[in-house]
């Protein structure tokens, strides 16, 4: 029976690579997961203060839908924060939605049309790039410099009459990167010369190990910024899907989808009340984690960088923010691509990482993405099992 052409341009690299490792796995051997960003599976575990507002919703018998566009106290609690790091926003410029993955579905939904564009710094996070395409469009990578910032030239050069929308993720999945304030803001100031919109992730916004974390609303102005966020990885909410939508409420160009995106809220009823009320007190709660949280990766990211680069053939730049190291392999001779180093290095060692062109293949092509959440002693063994696998000899 027929599937539609656009399902079957769906990829997501990071959980695609699993269907391997289970054939793995069924030989009986043990796998060191290093694919995916969930903080809650190893040794960082959500706060007591949040666990307990859940239990209590519960029990209070907060189990009924409420409205569509989220939790009002909650959508207030939002507000404070996205204030503080300089968005203009009031209760009724966000939408709760179920993690940041539906509000990004929300959002090209309501912005994407057959053959549009939208750019996206190369590498990128891959449901960009899918849902783009689930709904026709086209997207288009632009180059970041060796140290890390956007390639203003390359970038222009890539605007079309086409163009609908520019995406920046700081600090960025898979690099690790953050973009400084200079380079928001020249971002913002392109992105408002064509009439485009600004979608800016910034999931990660707590987890910055060097230097000072720059939100976009700091320079956003009047901009057609629409902001994504949520509660999995600074507060460990993983499971429990809980993020949300911003827009900027300076920019009457937004009006349109501000009054659209909540249709696509509705027909879905609602999000998950408890897992709301647990937001709240996840954010107007002790923050005491995220400090401690913060020095604990920064660690694990010393100890990875210094390890991957001391094998002789990858090079690695140093992550600025978030949980992911992105090296570059030289793969001479033995492997076809990428991704037959990925698959190669977990046959042979039990070491699971992800194939770089899975996030772009303009720029991640010769990488593959390493997460490093797991302790010390874990990313160690793994670390020597890659090193051995990758100076042994080729079969």
């Amino acid at each position: 029976m027929k599937v539609s052409n656009r399902t079957s341009e769906v990829e997501y690299a990071i959980r695609d690579i699993i269907v391997h490792a289970r054939e793995y796995e069924k030989s009986g051997r043990q796998i060191i997961y290093l694919n995916i960003g969930d903080p809650v599976k190893y040794d960082f575990k959500t706060p007591d203060h949040i666990k307990q507002a859940l239990i209590d919703s519960v029990s209070h018998d907060f189990n009924y839908y409420t409205d569509s566009e989220g939790l009002y106290e909650l959508r207030e609690a939002i507000v404070e924060k996205e204030s503080r790091k300089g968005l203009s926003i009031t209760a009724e410029d966000v939408l709760v939605t179920n993690g940041v993955s539906e509000g990004l579905d929300m959002t090209m939904a309501s912005i994407v049309e057959s053959n549009t564009e939208v750019l996206m710094p190369g590498p990128y996070y891959p449901p960009y790039a899918s849902y783009v395409k689930f709904y026709g469009g086209r997207p288009v990578e632009f180059k970041l410099t060796p140290d890390g910032k956007p390639d203003l030239e390359d970038l222009i050069s890539k605007i079309t009459p086409r163009t609908r929308a520019l995406c920046i993720i700081s600090p960025n999945n898979p690099t690790g990167e953050v973009f400084d304030h200079k380079s928001l803001k020249q971002l913002v100031d392109i992105a408002a010369e064509h009439s485009l919109y600004i979608i800016c992730d910034e999931i990660y916004d707590s987890l910055v190990f060097d230097g000072e974390f720059t939100g976009i609303g700091k320079v956003a102005k009047d901009s057609p910024v629409i902001l994504l966020n949520g509660f999995s990885k600074v507060y460990l909410m993983t499971g429990w899907r809980c993020g949300y939508i911003c827009m900027n409420s300076n920019c009457s160009k937004l009006e349109n989808i501000r009054n659209n995106i909540p249709k696509l809220a509705r027909v879905r009823i609602s999000t998950n009340l408890p897992v709301q009320r647990a937001a709240i007190a996840a954010l107007r709660g002790p923050q005491d984690h995220i400090p401690m949280m913060v020095s604990k990766l920064r660690r694990r990211r010393d100890l990875v960088v210094k390890r991957l680069n001391q094998i002789s053939s990858i090079s690695c730049n140093v992550p600025k923010g978030a949980f992911y190291a992105f090296p570059k392999i030289n793969l001479s001779s033995r492997w076809k691509n990428d991704k037959h180093f990925v698959l190669d290095l977990l046959n042979e060692t039990g070491v699971l990482t992800v194939h770089g062109s899975g996030f772009g293949s303009n720029f991640g092509t010769d990488h593959f993405r390493i997460v490093y959440l797991p302790q010390e002693q874990i990313l160690d063994e793994a670390m020597d099992k890659l090193e051995h696998f990758v100076n042994g000899p080729a079969k």
